[in-house]
């Protein structure tokens, strides 16, 4: 019997779990949101480093605010490991929605992640739409379980990732950010697709599939078997074209970036691309470990 990687590998500490319990300064509130992009998402960090210490840590501030919500759709209770019922959840999330816009509108925030958010995305008038669409996906994490279509995905992964590349495009200053908007978009969700292939495994231990059924059909693989057969690697080869496609796109909206905002994005594009080289060299199998870019690499 197949034990799951989830139990044989010990889960970070959630994010909700890690805050504070006062008061905390704007300085104080974006060291917390280095922190947890540095616990939480290294290949991030690590890219970030590129920047502009002056630009980094409003990087710090967006990764918190997806981590952050992202934490509260997936928590887990730590005692007995049971899982929080999805209407705590629900209303966990649309609290933390709630108080974000509020916050926004009045231009401060006193809780210890958002203050630090409300400020970058006020210093860089961001979309608060791309916030909107982000949450909406988070919530559809809670309840929808697989996608039909890669069509279906795409609605899906315009809240969870594309939003995430238009969110960080005003910090990067792309020479024309029309033009480099939807290779931006390509870029957020060239590294979802990536997460998506890589995290086969846990995200059916979460009752989740998000490789489109029709695609699974179409080949004959079924993902819930959880077995490497002829059928699942011709799907995997397909879904890593498909990502490659993405990344290429995302490559021509580099060229549009000043030199260390470039520098940055290619960084995390290359690192995040070498994990679709790691699965390939372990023959597509996503069953047994976690395809991952060591922190030598990085």
């Amino acid at each position: 019997m197949r034990v799951s990687n989830l139990l044989r590998r010990k889960p970070p500490v959630p994010t909700t779990h890690l805050l504070p319990t006062g008061p905390v300064t704007l300085d104080e509130s974006y060291a917390l949101c280095k922190e947890f992009n540095k616990r939480h998402g290294t290949t991030y960090y690590w890219s970030t480093k590129v920047l502009p210490r002056v630009k980094q840590h409003h990087v710090h501030a967006l990764y918190a605010f997806a981590r952050y919500a992202d934490d509260i759709v997936d928590e887990i209770e730590s005692q007995g490991g049971r899982d929080v019922p999805t209407e705590v959840r629900a209303s966990t999330l649309k609290d933390f929605g709630d108080r974000f816009f509020d916050d926004l509108d009045a231009g401060k925030s006193n809780d210890p992640v958002l203050k630090a958010v409300v400020h970058t995305v006020r210093a860089f008038d961001i979309d608060v739409s791309a916030f909107e669409r982000f949450l909406r996906s988070m919530t559809m994490d809670l309840t929808i379980e697989s996608y039909e279509t890669w069509d279906d995905l795409l609605v899906y992964m315009d809240g969870s990732a594309a939003v995430i590349g238009e969110m960080m495009l005003p910090i990067l200053e792309p020479s024309d950010y029309d033009v480099a908007l939807p290779h931006a978009r390509d870029l957020g969700n060239a590294f979802q697709l990536t997460n998506f292939l890589r995290d086969i495994d846990e995200d059916l231990d979460r009752g989740r599939q998000y490789v489109p059924l029709e695609d699974s059909r179409k080949f004959g693989a079924d993902l819930t078997e959880r077995r490497v057969t002829p059928e699942f690697v011709e799907l995997m080869r397909f879904e890593i074209e498909r990502c490659r496609a993405l990344y290429r796109s995302a490559e021509i909206g580099v060229s549009m970036l000043p030199d260390r905002s470039a520098k940055c994005v290619d960084a995390a594009l290359t690192l995040y691309g070498r994990i679709l080289d790691k699965i390939e060299a372990r023959q597509y199998d996503v069953f047994e470990s976690r395809a991952s870019v060591s922190t030598v690499e990085k």
